[in-house]
């Protein structure tokens, strides 16, 4: 545990028994997702009654629609186009009546486009072992239909249902993030209805709209969804923000969430290439040569432990925070004297040491004229993570991950 909590005992931030798919926060399920009530209570807290909104990593965009309902101007950005397409989907407000035209028509193509034979889909090697030959066909009438829809708040809002469609009549394993194919017996007995669930996702996903359109303020506040990473930069228009409210990566993709495996196939069905590289993109993915020394003493102590067992390893951890440091670096000046950032993180376990990224977080921001205000603690009863990890990638040799997360929050004084 932190040496920097102020943890009260009545400060709960479980949210145990919380509904968290209010809203549009029922589009599309995200690894590792902020639920909510989680970004509501830091907003409701430490932003302002009106101003700007930043998460630098908002995935699906959880803390945007809390910070629009709150009348705040969001702004947004995420390296995987497909969490900036749920992210866009969430926070635009298009009209029913413009998504229950578009759904009869859909009913409509269904019974009288002819099937499709489709073999390759760039960024899918063998089509037909991820899918079978008739959800190839259904999914290719239903992406076509997308294709041709002319409004593009439309088209996201059914490119969104689609996605989860793809996803849940794949061929994998749902319940990873990574891609593994089901085991033959299963797969023997899968046979999911395309069609059947197309539709339920997007009446869940209609509901949803409703509840957000009835929740915002007039006029509606703006957002903007960016694709730049602030590990290298943060462009002008996105200067003088109000507050920080984020969930940043827990460490680097290849051992802790495989954001690239999760939004693969079905990226791939809407023509989202990149996202297929995206875990060579994320913080971390740089080699190191060298262990450098970071403003965080309980960090440095951390690393050394590591790479007194495995000096390669610790490598590819300090990697993950020399960014994280970096995007920091370059967020700090950006919010205004008086503002807060808020970064919900995760302490992980490498090679048996605790990692206190929130005590680098609470560092990190100190450099930079930021003064602590306090640390929540929370635990994870929600947040769709792996339970166990294989730290060691040897077979049979897990860990327990993460069942806590820390919410550190700062503000800028200088």
């Amino acid at each position: 545990m932190s040496n920097y909590s102020t943890l009260q005992p009545d400060d709960d931030w479980t949210f145990k028994d919380a509904k968290t798919r209010q809203l549009t926060h029922c589009f599309h399920d995200y690894p590792a997702r902020m639920i909510p009530q989680v970004a509501g209570k830091l907003l409701d807290l430490y932003a302002p009654k009106s101003g700007r909104l930043f998460d630098p990593y908002c995935g699906s965009g959880t803390s945007l629609v809390e910070g629009m309902r709150r009348g705040l101007e969001v702004v947004g950005t995420d390296l995987n186009p497909l969490a900036r397409l749920i992210c866009e989907a969430k926070t635009t407000p298009v009209a029913l009546t413009d998504i229950d035209a578009a759904t009869v028509a859909l009913e409509d193509f269904i019974r009288h486009a002819q099937p499709q034979t489709i073999a390759h889909i760039d960024g899918i090697t063998r089509l037909d072992f991820w899918f079978k030959p008739a959800v190839i066909a259904k999914l290719a009438k239903l992406r076509e239909f997308i294709n041709a829809l002319t409004d593009e708040s439309v088209r996201r809002f059914f490119a969104v249902a689609f996605s989860e469609t793809v996803r849940e009549c794949s061929n994998t394993r749902n319940e990873e993030f990574k891609l593994y194919r089901y085991e033959a017996a299963r797969l023997e007995r899968f046979a999911p209805d395309v069609y059947a669930v197309m539709r339920a996702k997007l009446t869940r996903n209609r509901a949803g709209l409703r509840g957000f359109l009835e929740a915002l303020p007039s006029p509606v506040p703006r957002r903007q969804v960016y694709a730049f990473n602030t590990v290298d930069i943060i462009p002008d228009e996105i200067s003088e923000v109000d507050v920080v409210v984020t969930s940043p990566p827990y460490g680097d993709s290849q051992t802790t969430v495989a954001y690239g495996q999760y939004s693969r196939l079905s990226a791939a069905w809407l023509g989202l290439h990149e996202a297929a590289r995206i875990d060579q993109k994320l913080m971390g993915s740089n080699k190191l040569k060298d262990l450098p020394a970071f403003p965080c003493p309980a960090l440095n102590d951390a690393l050394q432990q590591i790479s007194a067992t495995n000096a390669k390893r610790a490598l590819e951890v300090a990697a993950f925070y020399v960014e994280l440091e970096k995007s920091i670096t370059n967020l700090a000046p950006i919010i205004k004297r008086g503002g807060y950032a808020c970064y919900v993180v995760g302490n992980r376990k490498v090679k048996g040491v605790i990692l206190p990224t929130d005590e680098a977080v609470r560092d990190f921001f100190a450099a930079h004229g930021y003064d602590y205000v306090t640390t929540h603690h929370r635990a994870i009863p929600n947040k769709r993570m792996p339970e166990k990890n294989s730290p060691t990638n040897v077979s049979g040799q897990l860990e327990q991950t993460m069942t806590r997360e820390y919410v550190v929050v700062m503000r800028r004084t200088a």
